[in-house]
């Protein structure tokens, strides 16, 4: 069983009242969701997260696993990133990916992967989650054009404890920043099915190396 939570949603911008409830992720609050980032252009972030994890559970379907996704297509509101994460717990995940692309500064460049710190609810897979950031890492760096971010983490990997996604996780689980939606290198890279497509194969390599090896 793999879970696959592809951020944000489309609708999103619509509910602000809703998706600025605060939740508590697990050492203090965030709000329930946000609208995420968008291209110069006007290409939206949820959009691509949602684009990829499709890809994503295609590839790994064809491969016979199961696949789990928090929201079902791009044309809702949510869910919260709490219940996005309860939603992948509940389903005894082996492992899982939280789909991104950053809004970082415009001179910045690249992808990272962010993994949990211990906080209670994660302890039992901060091991495992490493493992699988350094084989994502390795996976979308060897099958992808997008170079290893330029301001983010360091060679590609940071830890994140603010991060509901991360911090509740019972699962192996890490989060992919996939590039810089505000890097016009980076955004004409993300906006194409061609990389989209490559992006969810490296994914799903990753993904089948963690479980077929076993965690660290």
């Amino acid at each position: 069983m793999v879970g696959i939570d592809p951020g944000h949603n489309g609708l999103n911008y619509t509910a602000p009242g809703v998706i600025n409830q605060p939740v508590f992720n697990g050492v203090g609050d965030e709000p329930c969701d946000t609208t995420g980032t968008a291209t110069d252009g006007g290409y939206t972030e949820a959009q691509y997260n949602f684009n990829v994890a499709t890809d994503l559970q295609a590839d790994l379907q064809a491969e016979g696993a199961t696949v789990v996704l928090t929201r079902p297509n791009n044309d809702g509101i949510g869910p919260c990133v709490t219940t996005r994460a309860a939603i992948i717990n509940d389903a005894h995940a082996d492992v899982a990916v939280d789909i991104h692309a950053d809004g970082g500064p415009v001179d910045g460049r690249g992808f990272a992967v962010l993994e949990p710190t211990a906080d209670g609810p994660n302890n039992g897979v901060i091991a495992s989650s490493d493992a699988f950031a350094a084989t994502l890492r390795n996976a979308f760096a060897a099958g992808t054009p997008m170079p290893v971010s330029t301001y983010d983490g360091v060679d590609g990997l940071q830890p994140r404890s603010d991060l509901a996604g991360l911090n509740l996780t019972t699962v192996p689980k890490v989060l992919i920043e996939c590039g810089n939606m505000r890097n016009a290198t980076d955004a004409a890279l993300l906006v194409t099915p061609a990389f989209q497509q490559a992006a969810a194969a490296a994914m799903a390599q990753a993904i089948t190396t963690f479980l077929t090896s076993g965690p660290g």
